[in-house]
């Protein structure tokens, strides 16, 4: 596995091909690197202003062979996020580099974790935070999805959308203590109190009833996460805990 030397030659590397190229106008770096030192796991996210009179696709191309060129890298896939491109890298010792571009004209912060480097950033919307409601009727629709593949005898599928539930249950959780909670990024920060109780939600085979176990105990932490969206939960409770049944309740079909 890299160390963080490693990752700090991949960064330098990079920073010198951007310093060197004229299209490149501005640099950051984002992700948890832009918050500090970050730690021995820590990805190399670095974002990059091209100025607008290039296409970024063409940028895209030329820095793409010369990653695979120069540092070894495997192109694994692209996301887009408004005018930004990520291109996220495999490089050797499994060290990932994901690299975006986005017009000079729509460069700057899209999320909190933003460090510029060089060049000037432009003052950009910031998404806004799922509220409690949407995270909550995700979760009912999840447990619902949970219920059905139970039923038609599709466990894997069952398994995957109690997983869903748990996750929604963990943003809210996080929303309510003001912690980040996109991809569980802070859910190991939440008190024992909230996690604890959300161990029984892991399925522990693919039984029917041990799934039905599962689903009963990801419906009821996620009930125990409903304070911010009483009124939704108000209104779908009876149902949830119908549909969750008892742990290891028997098939209705």
């Amino acid at each position: 596995m890299f160390g963080i030397e490693d990752r700090e030659r991949a960064r330098d590397h990079v920073l010198a091909l951007a310093e060197s190229d004229p299209r490149i106008v501005g640099a950051a770096v984002v992700g948890g690197l832009a918050e500090g030192a970050g730690d021995r796991w820590s990805d190399l996210d670095l974002t990059f202003a091209v100025d607008d009179a290039v296409p970024v696709a063409d940028v895209l191309a030329d820095w793409t062979r010369t990653v695979a060129d120069e540092l070894d890298g495997v192109h694994l896939f692209d996301l887009a996020s408004g005018a930004a491109i990520y291109r996220v890298f495999l490089l050797p010792r499994c060290l990932q580099v994901d690299l975006s571009f986005s017009p000079a004209s729509q460069f700057g912060a899209r999320g909190p974790r933003f460090r510029l480097l060089f060049g000037s950033a432009v003052e950009l919307l910031q998404p806004e935070l799922k509220s409690a409601d949407e995270l909550f009727g995700l979760a009912v629709h999840h447990a619902l999805r949970a219920r059905f593949s139970i039923e038609r005898g599709r466990p894997w599928q069952a398994h995957h959308w109690i997983a869903g539930v748990r996750e929604q249950t963990l943003a809210l959780a996080c929303r309510r203590l003001g912690l980040e909670g996109a991809h569980a990024r802070r859910a190991d920060d939440l008190p024992p109190e909230v996690l604890e109780p959300l161990s029984a939600t892991l399925v522990r085979s693919l039984e029917p009833d041990e799934l039905r176990r599962a689903l009963h105990s990801a419906v009821e932490g996620l009930l125990r996460e409903s304070a911010e969206a009483a009124g939704l939960a108000g209104r779908v409770e009876a149902q949830l805990l119908e549909l969750a049944g008892s742990p290891g309740s028997q098939s209705s079909r």
